[in-house]
């Protein structure tokens, strides 16, 4: 169970990096090493949960 409430939490961070990187490209100047480091952010946590979901099957 504890594995699933982390997946849960890695979850719930992806996601709100993903609307952080949405709103940081509506921006007329986005910051492009602020996005680079929050994809990079978002990739970890991606790979991160896969990593986990493998180890629950």
């Amino acid at each position: 169970m504890a594995v699933e409430a982390r997946i849960r939490e890695l979850g719930s961070r992806h996601q709100s990096l993903d609307q952080q990187i949405q709103e940081e490209m509506r921006r007329p100047a986005a910051d492009n090493d602020r996005l680079k480091d929050l994809k990079r952010q978002k990739l970890r946590l991606k790979e991160e949960m896969e990593s986990l979901r493998e180890r629950m099957h």
